[in-house]
């Protein structure tokens, strides 16, 4: 949306709550790999352009190109029914409709907005072709605060880098599974469940094979789970942070405090699920699982029983080369939405 010319690397920046993900990608002949990779934890709000500095520079990442994502109370996503135009049209036309679907007056938000595809039948376009100048499409509006956009834009651009897109955080989580499947060659119609859970926010997006088809942030996550083990322990949450990442011979009583506010987080996952089978008549038959939380040991298993589904932890750059310097976290399941920002360079 913003890309000038064919160009060679991008940075994908995920600013999160807690954190900073960093990811280049370059493009080597046909094809793409990581560069970079880096991260570093964000100490005050004061201390984020160090910490976005600091996990640039630990990736070893050269390019000043960034995609970047906003999200929080302050983007508003719908999905949309319209009459079916080209592509091209879409965002005009939103912008007349757009008053409708969101809590705020259009003149203060920026719009897109991206045709959804229809799972009931194959071929979206063949079938609105059939049902004549009547037929409808999903569309997905996506609407952020101006004045979001723009402290966004002025915080990359004070540490030095060129912002060129502005995502939102759960395209990017579909953009890096979306490459992932194409990587490994898996080209099936499977409905699957991506599930991010970061420290302030879960983000769902329900794909069949590599088509989105819900999108949903939940304000539950991770410091939740944080808040209930240092109501357990009588801890300092940021002591409670470390002991996640090595639970030792606290890790059951770790998982008992951490299991009703996981099984609140999961009842409204689950929410999202039944809606998505309502509307599409398609059940979701695995979930994979991505974020910072869900390198807490043991975590799959408890959403396995929660969910009564198959859970994967996923790894975004699983079938892509690394050949820069990378975050040394094992499976990278906390780089998922930084991976899915830095493939927009696919179609730069």
């Amino acid at each position: 949306m913003f890309f000038f010319g064919r160009k060679k690397s991008l940075l994908g920046l995920d600013i999160g709550s807690s954190s900073v993900k960093a990811v280049e990608m370059t493009r080597v002949g046909q094809g793409l790999v990581i560069s970079g990779m880096g991260k570093a934890d964000i100490e005050s709000p004061e201390a984020l352009g160090d910490a976005i500095q600091k996990a640039i520079r630990e990736g070893g990442i050269r390019s000043k190109r960034c995609a970047s994502a906003v999200s929080g109370r302050s983007v508003i996503h719908r999905q949309v029914p319209m009459m079916v135009i080209p592509d091209n049209e879409l965002k005009q036309a939103m912008e007349y409709e757009a008053d409708k679907y969101i809590p705020f007056d259009v003149s203060e938000v920026q719009l897109d907005a991206q045709r959804l595809r229809d799972m009931t039948s194959g071929d979206e376009e063949a079938a609105a072709a059939a049902a004549g100048p009547a037929a409808q499409m999903k569309v997905l509006l996506v609407a952020a605060k101006k004045n979001l956009i723009e402290e966004h834009v002025n915080l990359l651009q004070s540490v030095g880098l060129n912002p060129e897109v502005v995502d939102v955080d759960f395209l990017a989580l579909g953009n890096a599974f979306e490459l992932r499947n194409l990587s490994l060659g898996i080209n099936d119609m499977e409905v699957r469940a991506l599930v991010d859970i970061g420290a302030s926010k879960t983000d769902i997006n329900i794909m069949r094979g590599n088509a989105s088809y819900f999108q949903r942030e939940i304000f539950m996550a991770g410091n939740d789970l944080t808040e209930a083990i240092a109501k357990r322990f009588g801890e300092d949450p940021k002591d409670v942070e470390k002991m996640k990442r090595d639970p030792g011979g606290a890790f059951e009583s770790m998982q008992d405090a951490m299991l009703p506010v996981l099984e609140d987080i999961g009842s409204e996952i689950r929410l999202s699920f039944d809606y998505h089978e309502n509307q599409y008549d398609q059940e979701v038959k695995e979930v994979y699982i991505s974020g910072g939380t869900v390198l807490f040991p043991g975590i799959d298993n408890m959403l396995a029983q929660i969910f009564n589904l198959p859970i994967k932890v996923w790894d975004p750059t699983e079938g892509l080369e690394i050949t820069g310097p990378s975050s040394g976290s094992g499976l990278n399941s906390d780089m998922a939405i930084a991976m899915g920002l830095a493939s927009r360079l696919r179609n730069s």
